[in-house]
């Protein structure tokens, strides 16, 4: 990946050296994770005969950096940010409504810059997996999930 894309935060050309307790860096070039596509392919064969788990990803699976990393990133308490971010700029980030280079110009309601690649590095860094994810994710993958 070479840049933030829309739909779900991921820095993931960043991630070159991912720790045991860092999840791999999900990819943005398409909405489906490759768990949901394999599943889909294994479907369309017919060979899947158990449920698909779906899982919320943020905050169930890893961490998520925008609570716990990133009003440290600007020296700010969250409320600080949350005031002074603009209220729909992420989330149109996150549909693909605007890109990177608009997030970051629309990102604070006053205009003002920061360092992107900054904030970039501060998300890959602060990804990591909830305590007891990895194992119960392995275990899935064991069973064929």
């Amino acid at each position: 990946m070479v840049s933030l894309l829309p739909r779900a935060p991921s820095l993931a050309f960043l991630a070159k050296s991912a720790s045991s307790q860092r999840p791999p860096a999900p990819s943005m070039s398409s909405p489906f994770s490759a768990a949901s596509v394999a599943a889909g392919s294994e479907a369309a064969a017919g060979t899947r005969k158990l449920p698909v788990l779906l899982f919320d990803v943020m905050d169930t699976l890893v961490r998520d950096p925008f609570y716990h990393h990133i009003p440290g990133f600007f020296q700010m308490s969250m409320k600080e940010l949350l005031e002074a971010k603009h209220p729909t700029a992420w989330s149109e980030f996150e549909k693909g409504l605007i890109d990177e280079n608009e997030l970051a110009k629309k990102f604070f309601k006053d205009g003002r810059s920061f360092d992107l690649q900054g904030l970039k590095e501060c998300m890959v860094r602060a990804y990591e997996y909830i305590d007891g994810v990895e194992d119960i994710l392995c275990c899935l993958k064991k069973n064929n999930y």
